[in-house]
């Protein structure tokens, strides 16, 4: 009994479609022929089209920039885009909105101020310098970034990164015993490196705005950066044992800091300061507990405790009272000075050894602001532009650096105090810089009794969101052991190499995971489900059906150089072609009673691109058929594949009716190949009606079978 079929036929596409069916017969029953790609392209306009050269693609994009905008609505479109805050601040609901923003802004501003202070010792700087670029990049990103929620300035892994720099660039004479106008001198170098560093990192970035280079941010995958965090956090608790301790070595700097560090700070440890010991002893002993209760108690808190504000208040004052710096020798931040600083210009002397660190610091800088962007744009349900996300902390590296600022970029402390405090826009940036701005111009003189253990305090308890992120380890190994083992790699490579090498081996290992894993893909054996025409592997159930003398494979992987070897050894033992004397031999498969294959059908849609030498071993394997008699068909090939394979001579072997639409296709065509041979008395000819139900049920009553 044959089922009803629930296909509609289209009057109007049917004189499109006859020319594709061979006989008036079959346009009157509407069963079509198997479609080719040449049909297809024939009648429905061609498959689609594939991307441009990349050259072509960035002229392209140039052009329209450059000329797109001679309307006004081009104009206003391309000024949005450049400026955010312009797509939003229109509907800004002022009355619900704008305390929140102020509350938040004014709180993250408190913070800043210490917070600041203490990364500009993590980079070799006077704690002045953490002022600025806590207020310079903020106002900048204000204006330019898509991340709402997002809280720029100082970061302590790129002041661990440019500490390590500067540290290199300039170094601290042997013996340490300066003056104070060495001193000076030695502070100036060492801010005019940072600042060079940042200089150049703001520039690269905005270089890959200008290639539209947004989407490398793909390639630092979600273990690579908390690995980079976690082992970054590390650095900065050793790096900070000798302000805690009061120990009077010079900072250790290159592969493995941290062992380095700690052997000196054994060494050292019966000259520590017991004052300086104390009062770090006693910082912590506030900082976390508060740092705590912020965390259990956010959805009760009207606005996080600010314990840095307390500590460093707190801290003066004692410090001022007891003279602890007179008294104890307790290193103090010393004065501030009250004002802006002046206009520095990078020197281009040292910009070869500056670039080599610039590099990294500005995809770290780049990765680090996007993901953090991404993860809370999507948590409030608004998207972000990674491009613009570039010409944003471009710009504000870039131009903060003229203001003798060191790298900055979003920070997880304060971006987490943010949305913590009630912040919705960008706004809370301009409350945040009027608070940094009334300590610049007013308020400096008040921390100069603020001992530099303080800071140092504050650097160590502010990693506590980055050392917690090791307790998702376990869930990572449970989710997927590959980026565990990236995670791994990459958090030793970051502790006991340095920061940036660390970065790239974590990244290069994530790398070859992927290309490990394409090498691994196996060839699937695909079977019909009884009755229908779908095919699935085999292997996922045993109640596939196979036709004889006919095997359809489906290689679910990019075919190039990596995975060629792999594509054609197992080609060759599932079709039985073994290689002897340049010549190709068909041999049976190895399973008792196999018949030969007489068809074969390569499902092609999970190729997703080929290169020079996967389409040669592609074309190779279509010679291979040729020779031992196997009708190979190819289905499913995206564009730029098949094009790919064209251009390597794909058709000089087989015709264009020997490619197909789709694998349903392929297989009705090759059914009309197997009925003619059996119908001559070929091979299997009195199997087909025993298999499964012969061709009578094999879901293809809809489609041509052309008998003979």
């Amino acid at each position: 009994m044959t089922e009803p079929s629930s296909t509609v036929s289209c009057p109007v596409l049917r004189e499109e479609l006859d020319p594709v069916t061979s006989s008036e017969s079959e346009a009157v029953s509407g069963v079509l022929s198997p479609l080719t790609e040449a049909l297809f392209q024939r009648h429905f306009g061609g498959a689609e089209r594939g991307l441009d050269p990349l050259p072509d693609r960035l002229l392209r994009g140039f052009r329209d920039k450059l000329f797109g905008t001679c309307s006004r609505r081009e104009a206003w479109r391309l000024l949005r885009a450049r400026f955010p805050p312009l797509t939003w601040l229109p509907w800004y609901p002022w009355r619900t909105w704008l305390l929140g923003d102020a509350v938040a802004g004014v709180t993250v501003g408190v913070v800043h101020v210490p917070q600041g202070m203490a990364f500009a010792l993590l980079t070799s700087v006077p704690p002045v310098f953490g002022l600025y670029t806590s207020f310079f990049p903020v106002l900048i990103y204000t204006f330019l970034g898509t991340g709402r929620h997002l809280s720029t300035g100082t970061f302590a892994v790129l002041s661990l990164m440019t500490g390590s720099a500067v540290e290199s660039l300039v170094p601290e004479p042997p013996g340490g015993n300066l003056s104070s106008t060495e001193r000076m001198q030695l502070d100036l170098q060492r801010v005019g490196a940072a600042a060079a560093v940042a200089f150049w990192s703001g520039a690269l970035m905005l270089g890959m705005f200008a290639l539209q280079l947004g989407f490398l941010s793909t390639f630092l995958s979600e273990p690579v950066v908390k690995a980079l965090t976690s082992g970054a956090a590390v650095h900065v608790l050793v790096s900070q044992l000798q302000s805690l301790l009061g120990l009077p070595f010079p900072r250790q700097i290159g592969y493995f800091a941290v062992f380095k560090t700690l052997a000196a700070v054994l060494t050292a440890l019966p000259q520590s300061s017991p004052a300086e010991l104390t009062i770090s002893a006693l910082s912590l002993a506030l900082l976390v507990p508060v740092k705590e209760l912020n965390v259990r108690f956010r959805e009760r808190l009207p606005t996080p405790i600010p314990g840095e504000v307390f500590m460093v208040l707190l801290a003066s004052v004692l410090c001022f009272t007891s003279s602890l710096d007179t008294r104890y020798n307790v290193q103090i931040v010393g004065s501030l000075p009250v004002g802006f600083p002046q206009l520095l210009t990078p020197s281009l002397s040292t910009l070869p050894l500056v670039l080599a660190y610039s590099l990294p610091i500005a995809l770290v800088t780049f990765a680090i602001s996007v993901s953090l962007a991404s993860i809370y744009a999507d948590k409030h349900n608004y998207t972000i532009n990674p491009n613009q996300e570039l010409l944003a902390h471009g710009v504000s590296n870039l131009i903060s650096s003229l203001f003798s600022c060191f790298p900055n970029s979003a920070s997880l402390a304060t971006t987490s105090l943010l949305v913590d405090a009630g912040g919705h826009t960008q706004l809370t940036g301009l409350f945040s810089c009027a608070v940094v701005l009334s300590v610049l111009l007013w308020l400096g003189p008040l921390f100069y009794y603020l001992p530099k253990a303080v800071l140092a305090s504050i650097n160590i308890s502010s990693m506590r969101q980055m050392f917690f992120q090791m307790q998702e380890l376990p869930q990572l190994w449970q989710i997927s052991k590959t980026d565990f083992a990236v995670w791994l790699v990459t958090w030793v490579a970051v502790v006991t190499l340095s920061v940036d090498l660390g970065l790239a081996v974590g990244v290069i290992f994530s790398m070859m995971t992927v290309v490990c894993r394409t090498q691994r893909i196996q060839c699937l054996v695909l079977g019909q489900v009884k009755g229908r025409e779908l095919f699935c592997p085999i292997r996922e159930s045993s109640k596939l059906c196979q036709i004889p003398g006919l095997r359809i494979f489906r290689y679910p992987a990019p075919l190039y150089f990596g995975t060629r070897g792999r594509f054609r050894q197992t080609m060759e033992q599932l079709l039985g072609l073994e290689r002897q004397d340049e010549e190709i031999i068909k041999i049976l498969l190895p399973l008792p009673g196999a018949e030969l294959v007489q068809v074969v059908i390569l499902d092609c849609s999970g190729i997703i691109f080929v290169d020079v030498a996967g389409a040669r071993e592609l074309v190779q394997l279509a010679s291979q058929c040729s020779a031992a008699r196997i009708h190979l068909l190819l289905a499913q090939c995206n564009a730029p594949v098949l094009g790919t394979l064209t251009r390597a001579g794909l058709l000089d072997i087989l015709t264009p009716e020997q490619l197909f639409v789709s694998v349903q296709d392929a297989a009705a065509h090759a059914l009309e190949s197997l009925v003619k041979v059996w119908g001559k008395g070929g091979v299997g000819g009195g199997k087909i009606m025993r298999s499964e139900g012969g061709l009578r049920d094999n879901g293809f009553r809809k489609r041509k079978l052309n008998n003979g």
